[in-house]
């Protein structure tokens, strides 16, 4: 379940899981993490080659004139009383009632019962904002300190899982990016094009994520790249474990470049860590560009924010300088490049961008 809007996950479906038998007695339904050792048995015996490309070696410095391309660092994002990148859960608990068991119910059942959430009313009466408790988002019939709790829970648990995948990534020299946006904006005609040109280049692979069908996947597979589809069902995002079954079955290859695309969706993705290197925020210049001001968990999570299909410019009111004001507002030191995936405009930056993080 996702606690950020409600949806179930229990329709999960990875190509090949019918045929896939996992041989390497990998056991993470459960996943025991322990403080001082972290056992993996792999009977098939992964070697990890330790080697930088030729073009890391050989790093270049690249001056551009484009004025919508801007660098910073990577910020650590706080949210909801955990940390993205690290898996660290601070349980805060505020106000009255008890502390709610697992079920749901109250330890102590003669203890005064929560106060029940009202939103906040705009000064001007003519809005309701149901975002402002503890849990920062709201459940019919349920307390904020449960709700917070359960996504506590949640995220506690996937980000332990989050952390594996990360290892792996980092012992296989992976680099891992997870492309994140709202439907429509682009991710898979970018990602087509990206592979085109990488490719004789990069070991590329894909991670295709949608609620249904395997079209994505299918696209991605016409460039010659190896793509795995996860249909998610009624959920809304990829999680740690769907990516970690997604990636043992895609067989990646020391030094490659692993795409994550996430499912259309602005709010859910945000939240939930897949053992990515960078989370890339695509925005498209037909959604608007007070998009970072409307999600802005989804762009302070972002370490690059691509602004795509700017060859429409032209026939659009679109703000370019605005819309990356907007987005330096959650999160100053976000990247930013403008391009079209179609044209070819500004593709150039972006697999600059890539073989800088490929080589950091």
């Amino acid at each position: 379940m996702c606690t950020t809007c409600g949806c179930a996950s229990g329709e999960k479906k990875i190509e090949g899981d019918d045929n896939h038998r996992h041989d390497d007695h990998h056991h993470h339904d459960d996943h025991r993490h322990h403080d001082d050792h972290h056992d993996h048995h792999h009977d098939n015996d992964h070697h990890h080659d330790h080697h930088e490309s030729a073009a890391c070696a050989q790093k270049t410095q690249h001056k551009h004139k484009n004025k919508y391309v801007a660098k910073g660092t990577q910020p650590v994002i706080v949210h909801h009383h955990y940390y993205y990148h690290q898996g660290d859960v601070h349980h805060h608990y505020h106000g009255k009632g008890p502390e709610p068991a697992v079920g749901g119910e109250p330890e102590d059942t003669d203890a005064p019962a929560a106060e029940p959430f009202a939103p906040q009313v705009h000064d001007d009466q003519q809005g309701l904002h149901y975002g402002q408790g503890e849990a920062g988002s709201h459940a019919p019939g349920m307390g904020q300190r449960r709700l917070l709790q359960i996504e506590q829970d949640v995220l506690s648990k996937n980000n332990h899982l989050a952390s594996h995948n990360r290892e792996h990534f980092v012992e296989q020299h992976i680099l891992a990016l997870n492309l994140v946006s709202s439907p429509g904006s682009g991710k898979t005609t970018l990602l087509t094009t990206t592979l085109q040109l990488l490719a004789g280049q990069v070991p590329c692979a894909v991670i295709e994520g949608d609620q249904q069908t395997t079209h994505d996947a299918e696209r991605i597979r016409a460039t010659g790249v190896p793509a795995i589809q996860v249909n998610t069902g009624k959920g809304c995002h990829l999680d740690a474990q769907m990516v970690h079954d997604a990636a043992h079955r895609l067989g990646l290859t020391n030094g490659s470049l692993l795409f994550i695309e996430n499912v259309g969706n602005l709010v859910c993705p945000a939240s939930f860590d897949l053992g990515e290197r960078h989370k890339v925020a695509v925005l498209s210049v037909t959604e608007g560009e007070d998009k970072p001001l409307k999600y802005p968990h989804m762009f302070a999570a972002s370490t690059l924010m691509i602004i795509n299909k700017i060859d429409l410019l032209p026939y659009l009111d679109f703000d370019v300088e605005q819309c990356i004001a907007y987005a330096r507002q959650v999160n100053p030191e976000i990247q930013v490049i403008a391009l079209s995936a179609s044209s070819g405009e500004g593709m150039d930056l972006w697999l600059e961008w890539l073989e800088a993080q490929r080589c950091a």
